[in-house]
């Protein structure tokens, strides 16, 4: 018996639907400027796999992935 956990349906053709859009991930590179909806401006200091160092000023934070809240200039 298999299961099917984990993956999606197939989308028909003929369905009335849209089919659900798959996220856009951002890529953010060093020295980017940079605004967050809580910490406001930055310039992002660091990138790795998993997130980027931003610095705003005051502090320095880092933010993983996906940056929900975090978007270029």
């Amino acid at each position: 018996m298999t299961s099917s956990y984990g993956s999606r349906p197939k989308h028909l053709s003929s369905s009335p639907f849209a089919p659900k859009v798959e996220p856009t991930v951002e890529v953010f590179e060093v020295d980017d400027r940079v605004t967050h909806d809580l910490y406001g401006l930055g310039l992002v200091t660091k990138t790795d796999s998993h997130g980027v160092t931003v610095d705003f000023g005051s502090q320095t934070l880092r933010i993983v992935h996906p940056y929900s809240k975090l978007h270029h200039l």
